[in-house]
């Protein structure tokens, strides 16, 4: 087992604190709303006991944890992050369960896996990372890599590209119609949009059938979901303290660098109602994906 550092970084500070928007509430929300997605990635990846796992960005250990019980008495579930803060957090947590037989932690990129030997894996799981990942292509390549013969892949990721309209006129804020102050709206996503990591848009599902039929894999499966919902009642103060991604400003952060104290108080007048009563547009689309090595 490798030994990480006490640490705290931009992946720690979000997974950890940034995404809830300083809510308790929040927290238990996207817990709800992570665990059925962890099950089916999981279950995508059939494993069962005995099975060697490795967790691509295994974050705070959602998927890790709950595969070390499929994988019981006798598997091994390796966790994998780019940020030593977090897998101290899962080591931590593994010392808790007096599962540290059973676990490897290893700081790394989801492109570069070569502290893990070819072929040394059974199952390969991953939620929300290549969408940070720039290389892609060599991301399936190194999954496709450590894999046994036989090997599955399984994965879950957001399609950020889709309702992802470069307007910037302002007329349209959050899915919230804002004409009273498009100005400011415009400054707001121009901001905002800068602030946007290119991995997280510049692909969609067909591009991940392609990089996983390139890195060698076979019997794809890819199941593609898109919604266009209206948005229900949300708590303003956990919006504008919520970080979107790891290396995004909150809201209020942006408001703040952008807008003057009176543009801001305007800009809130306007938006807040909106917020707490629901009603704007909520578009969002992710992926399943299941695989096998040949």
């Amino acid at each position: 087992m490798e030994k990480t550092q006490s640490s705290s970084d931009v992946w720690s500070e979000w997974v950890l604190k940034r995404r809830y928007g300083k809510d308790s509430k929040e927290h238990e929300e996207v817990l709800a709303f992570l665990t059925p997605i962890r099950d089916r990635v999981l279950t995508g990846a059939e494993i069962v006991q005995g099975d060697t796992v490795l967790d691509v960005g295994c974050g705070d250990g959602l998927l890790a944890f709950a595969a070390l019980g499929q994988t019981k008495p006798s598997g091994q579930v390796i966790f994998s992050d780019i940020s030593p803060a977090l897998l101290e957090v899962c080591q931590k947590i593994a010392e808790g369960l007096d599962a540290t037989e059973q676990c490897t932690f290893i700081e790394t990129r989801a492109c570069d896996l070569q502290s893990i030997p070819d072929v040394s894996v059974d199952a390969v799981v991953l939620r929300s990372v290549l969408i940070y990942e720039e290389d892609k292509a060599q991301a399936f390549r190194e999954f496709h890599r450590v894999l046994r013969p036989g090997g599955r892949l399984s994965f879950f990721e957001p399609i950020n590209s889709f309702d992802h309209e470069p307007d910037e006129s302002g007329m349209m804020f959050l899915g919230y119609k804002v004409p009273e102050i498009a100005s400011l709206a415009a400054k707001v996503i121009v901001a905002d949009n800068a602030l946007i990591p290119i991995p997280m848009i510049n692909f969609d599902e067909r591009d991940l059938l392609r990089f996983a039929l390139d890195a060698g894999f076979v019997e794809i499966s890819l199941d593609y979901e898109a919604r266009i919902e209206v948005k229900p009642p949300f708590s303003w103060e956990t919006l504008i303290h919520r970080a979107p991604n790891p290396k995004a400003a909150t809201l209020n952060e942006v408001l703040d660098r952008v807008l003057t104290h009176s543009e801001k108080e305007r800009f809130v007048a306007v938006l807040r109602p909106l917020v707490e009563q629901g009603g704007g547009r909520l578009a969002h689309a992710e992926v399943y994906c299941r695989a096998r090595k040949h």
